[in-house]
């Protein structure tokens, strides 16, 4: 493996972050401290426990999720698409470095931004609520699971993009609408029969709730179960990825 040429394309990455850190992370902070004040105050004096947790402490795994998957969509997918856009895809294509170490290095550099934004997320709920992790190991694997998972899925997206309205098109009408009705707000354990039913079917649920269990022990479902629709969302985009330069979809035109 070219480790040099992986470091090369990662730090550009890393770089182009640190040159936007109003939008890479205090913009998605200080909308997520917007998310917490007007739920956890309008809600929250209206809900003061679930679970035994107060209202405030369980949305913030919820909340933490919901930045983590939209920014791991949005630097991956911007990551892959601006080379397409401007036309040196076919210099990094052409360059010896292998698809592996493309992958690499764009949903590394991708990951790891998305994980830098949710500790600093996490920092900032805590100052706003007390916090306890109970199974800190379980929280960081999560968080890197899904990093690197929605990341895979962030560079699928850049990749079949036509324009930068596209981009946009998953985080903000899939993802977005998925996550507040996972479960990050709410237990689902509140809905009734049939939606409750309903909502087993959104895989964002499954994120969420194992994210929960790592803070607070317990969860909508079963961490076992958590743990495996994560696994097999992963699965899933490693095989499109690599079906994706194997047949060099929307890469050679």
């Amino acid at each position: 493996m070219n480790l040099r040429a992986v470091w090369a394309i990662y730090r550009m990455e890393m770089a182009r972050a640190f040159r936007t850190v109003l939008q890479s992370i205090v913009s998605p902070v200080i909308s997520t401290s917007l998310y917490f004040v007007v739920f956890g105050s309008a809600i929250g004096s209206r809900i003061t426990e679930i679970d035994g947790i107060s209202y405030g402490a369980f949305i913030v795994p919820g909340l933490i999720m919901l930045s983590l998957l939209t920014q791991s969509i949005s630097n991956a997918s911007f990551a892959i698409y601006f080379p397409k856009f401007v036309g040196s895809i076919y210099e990094l294509l052409s360059a010896p470095v292998s698809y592996l170490e493309i992958i690499i290095a764009y949903v590394g550099g991708a990951a790891t931004k998305s994980i830098i934004l949710g500790l600093i997320i996490l920092g900032t709920a805590s100052l706003f609520v007390p916090l306890t992790i109970e199974h800190p190991f379980w929280m960081l694997s999560f968080l890197v699971l899904t990093s690197v998972t929605f990341s895979l899925f962030g560079f699928i997206i850049g990749i079949w993009a036509k324009s930068f309205e596209q981009l946009q098109l998953v985080p903000l009408l899939i993802i977005t609408p998925l996550t507040f009705l996972g479960g990050s707000f709410y237990s689902i354990d509140m809905l009734p029969g049939t939606w409750r039913t309903v909502t087993l079917f959104n895989p964002v649920l499954y994120l969420v709730s194992g994210f929960r269990w790592s803070f607070y022990g317990k969860s909508d479902v079963s961490i076992g179960i958590s743990l495996g629709m994560t696994v097999v969302f992963l699965l899933i985009c490693i095989a499109i990825v690599a079906w994706i330069f194997r047949t060099g979809y929307r890469l050679r035109n």
